[in-house]
């Protein structure tokens, strides 16, 4: 019988995300890099709060990095996975259908935009987006033109950490400098300059129009994250700023890719953030929300048009297939999460979070470490002067009753749409006292 403590076999064995496993890092105890080990033991999950193991009450501000819209352990999302389970886990795709995916293949058709009428299933967002490119690289291939294999996109997004992913992520800020000589060499262009809200800068797409002149021949499709760059750096740009875009693609003839993975249902006030344009994309990325974080599951939807066109040509068929596409858990997950969010009051609920962390984040710009702060539907952040010391802040916000995962110099929250005011309260007032006391002046 092992003598080892949970934690420590988790220090000790277990990759979280980018982290080291501590045994390979004994020697740099005095270096501080092994309090950054720090991780939390959850118990359990209810509403907009998670219990750890020594009954420590957290108020989630993060809702499990975006995901888990409707709050933990909603009864009626536990009766559809309760129901379906009893059925099948799981069966193959190859070959074989089953009603979850065809009644969520449905419904996403339904409340996405008229065009997007093809849906793929994959297991992450990372892979939607993977598959949003190569769709738009056999596109083009089906139509010889195969020489058509690179992406424009704009500096400060983020797309995944698969390498197709990666190679369109900022090269600084995306986190994967490291990869940069493997990596398929894209084209970037300035990120947009506009906020959100604000008539669009003169010349804020001259950079980019430029590069699709020079590039149009060797360019399969524009990546972009509509209106919110998330993982990049959380900015939020003009919405005018697309529609012009989607006019240069057209212009220029080439596909455009919008990766809402972080934005879509209803994060942003719209239930889809390209819903605060007049732009239909060509290929749209899904996922985090989609199964009110139940389940792992993404989707990449695309017109007739492209899917059509992809099948005309050599092999005659989309060449992409995962051995846990379209799970059937996962599935009854997403349909019942979208089914709950529709007749939810979700509209007001975010309008109302929005309210509230504008009230309650806006003392923040009045400490001389805070850079800005901003607020887009149910998307607070706090930006600092200088990166955080994620060492030392995060065990100060469990101290103070909340789960806040800061990154570079952002301190942002992303909670639950069903989160109650006094909850938002506590949520945005740690924020406060955690970067007033972290910043003391000297």
């Amino acid at each position: 019988m092992s003598s080892k403590t949970p934690l420590s076999i988790d220090q000790q064995h277990i990759w979280h995300p980018y982290s080291a496993i501590k045994s390979t890092i004994e020697s740099a105890t005095n270096s501080g890099r092994d309090s950054e080990q720090t991780v939390f033991h959850v118990d359990s999950a209810r509403d907009c709060t998670l219990t750890l193991k020594d009954g420590t009450q957290l108020i989630d501000g993060m809702a499990s990095w975006w995901s888990v819209i409707h709050g933990y352990n909603h009864p009626d999302m536990n009766k559809a996975l309760k129901a379906q389970i009893d059925k099948m886990s799981h069966v193959m795709f190859g070959g074989l259908t089953h009603d979850p995916a065809i009644q969520l293949a449905d419904k996403l058709v339904e409340v996405t935009a008229d065009q997007l009428q093809a849906v793929f299933f994959s297991d992450s967002g990372s892979v939607a987006v993977e598959v949003a490119m190569k769709m738009a690289i056999q596109y083009w291939a089906s139509q010889g033109f195969g020489k058509r294999q690179k992406f424009l996109t704009v500096r400060s997004g983020y797309h995944g950490d698969t390498f197709g992913a990666m190679s369109v992520c900022d090269p600084v800020t995306g986190m994967h400098s490291l990869f940069s000589e493997t990596l398929a060499q894209q084209l970037f262009a300035p990120a947009p300059e506009t906020p959100f809200g604000e008539p669009l800068k003169a010349g804020d797409l001259d950079a980019l129009s430029q590069m699709l002149k020079e590039h149009q021949h060797d360019i399969a499709a524009i990546i972009i994250e509509p209106i919110v760059q998330g993982a990049g750096g959380m900015r939020f740009y003009a919405a005018d700023y697309l529609n012009q875009l989607r006019e240069l693609a057209d212009q220029f003839n080439v596909l455009l890719i919008f990766d809402e993975i972080a934005t879509g249902f209803g994060r942003t006030g719209k239930l889809f953030a390209y819903e605060h344009t007049q732009v239909i994309p060509d290929i749209l990325c899904l996922g985090k929300a989609l199964t009110g974080g139940y389940m792992t599951l993404a989707v990449t939807m695309t017109t007739r048009k492209v899917a059509e066109t992809i099948q005309s040509g050599e092999p005659g068929v989309f060449m992409h297939g995962p051995t846990f596409m379209a799970n059937p858990l996962a599935c009854s997950a997403a349909l019942a999460s979208i089914e709950l969010l529709l007749a939810s009051p979700w509209e007001d609920r975010i309008e109302n979070i929005a309210k509230q962390l504008k009230q309650g984040l806006g003392p923040c710009t009045d400490l001389a470490s805070v850079h800005e702060v901003r607020v887009l539907g149910a998307i607070g952040v706090v930006e600092l002067e200088e990166t955080v010391d994620m060492a030392v802040l995060q065990p100060k916000f469990v101290e103070y009753g909340v789960w806040v995962r800061p990154f570079g110099k952002l301190v942002y929250v992303m909670p639950a749409y069903v989160m109650r005011d006094d909850e938002l309260s506590t949520l945005t007032k740690a924020i406060y006292e955690v970067i007033k006391d972290h910043h003391k002046p000297d």
